[in-house]
């Protein structure tokens, strides 16, 4: 058989390796590997439970017939646009692999920054046109807006050839250029930045409707997966509010700037930094599990969140002052049919705590367990509230169970037992732990507000402990709350660093 070549100007597009390859490769867990060289979300949007899901599932053996007419209806209501101007892709590459081939087959592509997303170019490529540095005198231009990997915020030129406005991070910028669609232009947007969903690849175009349907025309039938097209309406919902991370970005750029890594201004979510060798900061990161994207002249980094940014942060000082200290913050996972959990734990911290999965009791609960025991943890989670709280309390304390047996690691040199007795108004509670190694629970909470015994043998069986319980009163809320300050009180004593030793006759707990 023989293969058509391909064009000289095609360059693969150049993924990076996966984080169990990193991993590996700098002797780490995979769950160690933080990645801020992909522009996304620091975690999935509240709006992707997995009930979302289930309920795609339930028709997954069948075509969507009418090509997510309802998806399509809520982009074109959100952006105030008729429906025939919305165009869904698999991601917004797909779009502009697409603008390509049909507004410039053969012909000339430009880009507007010159240095802007290398998509363009493979697409050029694809397309069997020249890339030119000159946008007045290309049949295509894209104008990435705001610029990856810069950062910036272009003017969008004035000239005769098709514009396409990549604005797949226009959310962090508060301005857009949808205006230009009745001069002709192609707007292109993603799910994947803001709104968190870029493992579910879906994208679109707004543009004029006799565009729309020229794209639309040369589309493979229903490239966007009925799962995909199923979270982005959920999260369509509830419009994500970057407030926040835009406020995280403005910190990162100026902890960053003291450090003497200045980034340039930016209207995304992420910083783009100057400096004279990028592959160095690339490899001196790497063993501290933090992996960044390199270009030349610049390194560019992505923002995640508070916890996730200073881990970055810890491990640039490291590598300034040439400490090999790593950092002490363990990540995981818990994700099952019902609920997915995310936490992150520090042993020994300043006792901040932020726990939301949706379970206001129980979240109160352990966020004063873990504020007792001296711990910084964060917990976020979504889960099946519909049928009540039990899934999503056991799975959160499953999960911090899991991670505080990471976190202990093989044990050595803590104190191993702990004790407290709490009065909680007219309630006590008395909670005693040995971090043995070895899950032993046995716990009375009288009254039980409903599943404060369950939570804490899942605490203790995940995290593979000791744990005695006896709490009693007469107002099961204080009861339960005593209880879990006490067991976060005695987690505190039996934590204390004493020595380097494991403290076992039998040489392991």
């Amino acid at each position: 058989m023989t293969l058509r070549p391909l064009p000289e100007s095609l360059v693969e597009y150049q993924w990076p390796p996966s984080s169990a390859d990193i991993a590996a490769a700098v002797g780490l867990r995979p769950t160690d590997i933080l990645r801020f060289d992909g522009n996304v979300s620091a975690a999935p949007p509240t709006s992707a439970r997995p009930a979302t899901v289930a309920r795609a599932l339930a028709d997954v053996n069948e075509y969507d017939r009418g090509r997510y007419a309802e998806l399509r209806a809520a982009v074109a209501a959100h952006h105030d646009v008729p429906l025939s101007s919305i165009v869904l892709g698999a991601g917004s590459d797909e779009l502009i692999v697409l603008a390509a081939r049909v507004f410039a087959p053969g012909g000339t592509v430009a880009t507007v920054p010159a240095n802007s997303y290398s998509m363009y170019r493979f697409a050029a490529g694809m397309a069997g046109a020249t890339v030119i540095d000159d946008p007045a005198q290309a049949d295509l231009v894209y104008v990435c807006r705001p610029n990856n990997p810069t950062g910036e915020l272009p003017e969008i030129p004035d000239i005769p050839g098709q514009l396409v406005i990549d604005e797949a991070y226009a959310d962090y910028a508060g301005v857009d250029a949808l205006d230009r669609v009745k001069d002709g232009a192609i707007i292109l947007r993603t799910f994947s930045k803001a709104y968190g969903l870029a493992g579910a690849r879906v994208g679109y175009a707004v543009c004029e409707p006799q565009r729309a349907a020229i794209l639309s025309s040369r589309l493979a039938p229903l490239a966007v997966s009925s799962l995909s097209a199923a979270l982005a309406l959920a999260s369509l919902q509830s419009p994500p509010d970057v407030a926040s991370q835009i406020a995280e970005r403005e910190r990162l750029s100026t902890e960053l700037a003291a450090l003497g890594l200045t980034p340039l201004r930016s209207y995304t979510n992420f910083l783009f930094i100057p400096v004279d060798d990028p592959d160095y900061w690339h490899a001196a990161l790497l063993p501290f599990g933090v992996v960044i994207r390199t270009f030349t002249g610049a390194i560019r980094i992505s923002v995640r969140d508070e916890d996730d940014d200073n881990v970055l942060l810890e491990a640039i000082r490291s590598v300034i002052t040439g400490s090999t200290r790593a950092s002490d913050l363990v990540r995981h996972r818990r994700a099952t049919a019902e609920t997915r959990i995310d936490v992150r734990l520090r042993l020994r911290g300043k006792g901040r705590v932020y726990v939301e999965t949706g379970s206001g009791l129980y979240d109160h609960f352990v966020q004063q367990l873990a504020f007792h025991g001296g711990l910084d943890l964060r917990v976020e989670g979504v889960g099946d509230h519909e049928t009540g709280d039990h899934h999503t309390v056991e799975d959160m304390m499953r999960a911090l169970g899991d991670a505080l047996d990471t976190a202990l690691g093989d044990r050595r040199g803590i104190v191993r037992y702990g004790e407290s007795r709490i009065p909680m108004d007219e309630a006590v509670a008395h909670a005693v732990i040995d971090l043995s190694g070895r899950p032993v629970s046995r716990i009375s909470i009288v009254p039980d507000p409903g599943m404060a015994t369950h939570a804490l043998e899942s605490f203790a069986q995940n995290a593979k402990l000791t744990l005695h319980v006896d709490a009693s009163g007469e107002n099961a809320h204080h009861v339960a709350e005593g209880a879990f300050k006490a067991v976060g009180r005695a987690l505190n004593v039996a934590l204390k660093i004493d020595g380097d030793v494991v403290r076992s006759t039998k040489g392991t707990l």
